[in-house]
Parts: C-alpha cells; structure tokens; sequence
C-alpha cells in the first residue's frame, strides 16, 4: 500500500497541543470506580490516584488486581453493593463487566452523577494528550507494554493502561509527560498516551487516537458480533477515528489477516502495512535467533535477538518498532528496548521447574491465550523453541458462547498437544440459556475425535494431582485460558518436592 506523508506536528481542536483542563476533565472530579479490580479499572485508579484525582471504589470481591490500590490507599468497598455511593463523588466510571442495573449505576442516576464506561473513560483521558491506541483481536497487551517500554527506554515519557501485569512498566499504567519530550515529531504536543483497544461491545469506538495499530481481526465476541462482517465494520469505524494525514493520523495495519481492505477504505489518515510478505510497507523477517524488519525503501531498517519467542511475538514486537518510531525514537534505542524487554505475567511466563517425586523435573508455564489462532501460534511458539518430549495442556475455555461458537476452530488448535486437560467453562457475561448449550465435555470430544488425548477434570485441585500423576521427565505443562485457571500452574510448582521458581 502506497505511504502517505504527513506533518505529525501540525494540530486540530481535537488533538490539542497541550493538556486542557476544562469541566469535563477527568482530573478535574471526584471518581468513583465501580468494579475497580479489573486490570484496565485498577490501572486508571492508579493514574488518576497519581495525578492528584480524589478516587474511591468497588468491586465485589478482593483479588491480585486491588494488590498496588489498596497500597496506594484508595478507599475500596467489597462484596454485593446496595449502592451508597461517597456523598461527595461527581463522577462514577463502570467496567464493562458492570451490569447497567447495577446499585451503584442506579444511584448514580437517581443523583444525576455522570457515568462514563472505562471505554469513554480512557477516551476522555486521550482526547486530553496525543493518543496511541493499538487494537487487534490478539497481541494487544504485548504489543501495548513493548512500545511503552521503547517509549519510556528513548527517553519519551508515556502515560500508558494495559490490560496485563508488565514489571517493567511497574504494573499495568503509568503516569507520563504532560508534554512529549525531545526533538521527534510530536515534540512539544500533549504527552503521549498508550491504551490498549479493545473491539468488545465496541469499546474502542470511545478512543481519541492520533497514532493507532490493528495487528488482526478475527472472529471473536460473537455473542455481541453477529459475525464477521459486524467485526471488520467495527474496526473500519475504529480506524476512522484516526485524525486526518496534515493533523498526524497514521494507522499501522497488518498487510494479511486485518482485512486491510475494507478496514481502510476511505480513510484519510496515513496508512502504512507490516508483515511477512514482501509486499509490505514493512517486512518483518523472522527466524528463533533473529528479527529483521525491512522499511519502506527496501533496505534493512534494523534487526534484534527476540526477546519473546514465537512468529507472532516477533511480528507484535516489529509493530511496536514501527510506531515507537513514528513517535520519535531512534532506532538504536528501539533495538536495545526491544531486546531489553522481559515480558508481561501470563504471556509464555516461566513460572519454574517442577521436580518430580520419581526424579526428573517438569517445566512450567502459563499463558492468557484463550482464543484458538492464539492457542495455535502459543503451541508452536513452545514447540520450536524448547522441544519438549511431550506437551501438556492445561486449558479452560472462556465463555460459553465462544466455546459453542469456534467450537471446531478450538478441537483444531491444538494439534501439536499430547495431552489437553479441559476444566469447566469459565462462566462469564453469558446466559444461563447459554451456559446450557455447551460443555467442557463437547470440547474433549471434539479433541478425541482429531486423535488428541483429551480428558476434562474438574476441580482444579484434581488437575494438580492429575498431572502429578501423568507427568515425567522432559515434559513441558502450559497453563492456558483467561479466567482463573492461573491458580493450576502455580499450585503445581509450589507442591513439588524442591520447586525452583526461577524464571
């Protein structure tokens, strides 16, 4: 696709040159969180709380996402609320797992407080500073914290929300520069601002970007898309939010498998391509030792040692190159950040080595991966990097309604497993019509039908001791889903008999 050249330091009423601070400014109120443990919730308390903002909160129970709020001192209120909102809030923001019957909801309306979803949240914070939203049915999170840390490596300060734990980003926000610092393009704009974009229930609709990235687009929330076609409008409309080429838009899109076409069919922003086939803007060329990404002009623009395996770690990691670029960072800080960088939790994470009672020892990992193309790439990312003698899988669906709707996609997915250990459906957002229409148990009889050993066993502490049971010296046990099957992997090194949690 042909490259549109723009003037990324020119400016427009909707991306202003500088923070305002008007009345509707989040950092102006007095925030109230409903359902603050959620990753992307918990992370804009943390940022409002450091930028000064009065915030309270709830959730119904306590977990791992409230950990750095409570020490922060944010006043959290826990269990089944019966409303009673702080007297003094102005402003309630609700995740989107929040029922819109919710006490707190309700009141909020008897009280005429303003309520914004996290989605309209996040916008409202970017329409503040120069936004960077990166989107895409997979790779979001990883893609989201590399480019914060090339960003914050170069010296250029972002404010950054990601849906995911990054130690190197000291959690899942931070709080950057009120003005981009140095002598790149937008030098001297309102500081960047990095958010994941989300497409469920059209949240991503609700950012103000002015630099954004569609990785891929597959089918996924079906059970608020009736389709493909719905998905690759969504994301049309998403990259129509893009600024014009004179005012800095530019979208970074995959060359195959973002359905470019129809996504970028008259847009006016700058468009550019990546991906494996050279008829990309950028060509990334991939093997497990190197990176290398070809530019525009056909030359070699750099190359790394991937600090992530798998094909699609190398191509999120190209894509954060690309945009770090676009914002200002040279490409000798890109290659040091990029080598540099350790990971997110619950993306390919070591967690340790599991000794066994007989001897011999097991490695362990965990994965987010919920989605049968992830599930896919995760398993040969594990395949042609440690070769294990055999690969176990511990995986739980996520949703009933995506399990019923990619049901054969998923069997399909794990060919290159030995063995899949299916607990119950994690039960989330869907009808109890639609927890009835389908079952951990059609998913293993989908995987025995393809030759898979495949057995679904419920608690999770029955796993535990099942892969006590099965495993042995030379295999490699990866943990998978996005609920709270976690608890499995890390339940399963910690009850070996000399557990080595070193990553």
């Amino acid at each position: 696709m042909g490259t549109q050249h723009a003037n990324p330091t020119s400016t427009s009423p909707d991306h202003p040159e500088a923070p305002t601070h008007d009345a509707g400014s989040i950092r102006t109120r007095r925030v109230h969180l409903v359902g603050a443990g959620g990753s992307g919730m918990s992370g804009l308390a943390m940022m409002l709380h450091a930028q000064g903002v009065s915030v309270t909160g709830s959730d119904q129970a306590d977990g791992p996402g409230l950990e750095s709020v409570h020490a922060a001192g944010i006043p959290i209120s826990l269990g089944p609320s019966k409303g009673g909102l702080p007297e003094d809030r102005d402003l309630v923001i609700h995740s989107a797992a929040i029922a819109h019957d919710h006490p707190e909801l309700l009141e909020a309306q008897q009280r005429s407080i303003e309520t914004l979803s996290y989605a309209e949240a996040l916008g409202r914070a970017q329409g503040e500073r120069t936004g960077i939203s990166i989107a895409g049915t997979h790779g979001k999170s990883t893609t989201t914290a590399l480019l914060s840390w090339i960003l914050m490596d170069s010296a250029l300060d972002p404010s950054v929300i990601v849906g995911a734990h990054c130690p190197q980003l000291g959690g899942g926000w931070r709080v950057g520069s009120e003005n981009v610092p140095g002598e790149g393009p937008f030098a001297g704009r309102s500081g960047l601002m990095i958010c994941e974009a989300c497409e469920f229930n059209r949240s991503f609709h609700h950012h103000r970007p002015v630099l954004g990235l569609i990785n891929n687009v597959e089918e996924d929330h079906l059970d608020v898309y009736a389709g493909i076609e719905e998905i690759v409008e969504s994301f049309h409309q998403f990259a129509g939010l893009l600024p014009s080429a004179d005012e800095g838009g530019y979208l970074l899109i995959a060359h195959d498998g973002a359905h470019r076409r129809e996504v970028t069919a008259g847009l006016k922003c700058t468009i550019e391509t990546f991906g494996y086939t050279p008829e990309a803007d950028w060509q990334v060329i991939f093997d497990e030792q190197r990176v290398q990404l070809i530019g525009p002009e056909g030359t070699p623009e750099l190359s790394w040692r991937p600090s992530m395996p798998g094909a699609h770690n190398a191509s999120n990691a190209a894509a954060a190159a690309i945009l770090a670029h676009r914002a200002g960072a040279s490409w000798p800080s890109i290659i040091a950040a990029i080598e540099g960088f350790k990971g997110l939790d619950r993306r390919l994470q070591h967690l340790g080595r599991r000794e066994l009672p007989g001897g011999g020892s097991v490695e362990v990992f965990d994965d987010y991966g919920h989605h049968p193309s992830e599930i896919e790439v995760i398993l040969r990312a594990i395949r042609n990097t440690w070769n294990p003698d055999r690969l176990i899988c511990v995986f739980q669906p996520h949703q009933h309604s995506r399990t019923r709707f990619l049901l054969e996609q998923f069997a399909a997915s794990f060919t290159l497993a030995d063995t899949v250990i299916v607990p119950h459906i994690h039960f989330v957002r869907d009808s109890e019509a639609e927890r009835n229409r389908v079952s951990a148990g059609d998913l293993v009889d989908r995987l025995r039908a393809r030759g898979t050993t495949a057995m679904h066993i419920h608690p999770f502490e029955a796993i535990v001791e099942q892969l006590e049971v099965i495993c042995r010296d030379g295999d490699l046990v990866v943990v998978m889903g996005a609920g709270s099957v976690w608890e499995i992997g890390r339940d399963f090194v910690r009850t070996g008999p000399a557990a080595d949690s070193e990553a």
